[in-house]
């Protein structure tokens, strides 16, 4: 899932520190796609600190959730249809119809809380915004990640570009998508077939996402018992 569909299962946290430890693994991949932390072998030392367990609870919770979420009978069913969808605005392109409807659904979902009112982002931001520093530095430390100042100059570009509010508008999701795709495939892409992905991902969104309380629901009853 993506950032806001993270938030969403963390919304009513009491602090930003286990908001942030659900974005986590995310913005440290878009940081660096090196960036790989393995918190569990260091779980005696972040229990051992307040603010620590609460970015290792929010960091589990992420990870429970994205298994739930790929593995579920609805991420299935939508990516494939998605992939039929879409597939005809990256004729000549090297993006992979697969890949693209995998983010797109994410992004979709995303999009949909912000009209459903279902999460703020500038309550995400805000969070974002009051974590404590230290205890973000402090967990990357013990979890061995080998360039903390690169992630902290990320993290805090990430905040001002402030591109999380474009999820709220669809028309911009299509440049979103080809943006994330530009980190994998390098191509050029032009206005028209920016112009049939949006048509695709509207019509999509119209007809066939109205099932989407399902997911969230599903994966919110099986955090019930996650420890």
């Amino acid at each position: 899932m993506n950032f806001l569909s993270h938030f969403y299962f963390e919304r009513f946290a009491t602090n930003p520190e286990r908001i942030i430890g659900g974005l986590l693994p995310d913005l440290l991949k878009n940081a660096d796609k090196t960036f790989v932390l393995k918190p569990r072998q260091y779980e005696d030392q972040l229990l051992d600190n307040p603010l620590l367990e609460q970015l290792y609870i929010g960091w589990n919770r992420h990870i429970e959730v994205d298994r739930l979420f790929h593995n579920s009978t609805y991420f299935f069913h939508h990516t494939h249809q998605l992939k039929l969808q879409i597939q005809s605005s990256l004729q000549g392109l090297p993006i992979r119809p697969s890949f693209m409807a995998h983010i797109a659904l994410e992004l979709l979902l995303d999009h949909i809380l912000t009209q459903q009112k279902a999460v703020s982002i500038d309550k995400f931001y805000t969070a974002m915004s009051q974590v404590n520093d230290e205890a973000v530095r402090k967990f990357l430390k013990i979890n061995q990640l080998d360039d903390i100042p690169k992630f902290e100059k990320f993290y805090h570009q990430f905040i001002d570009w402030k591109y999380i509010y474009d999820y709220a508008h669809i028309e911009k999701i299509a440049g979103a998508l080809f943006n994330i795709c530009k980190r994998v495939w390098q191509f050029e892409v032009q206005e028209q077939q920016r112009e049939l992905l949006t048509s695709q991902l509207i019509s999509y969104l119209q007809h066939h996402m109205g099932d989407y309380q399902e997911i969230y629901h599903d994966i919110h009853y099986e955090l019930v018992d996650f420890k």
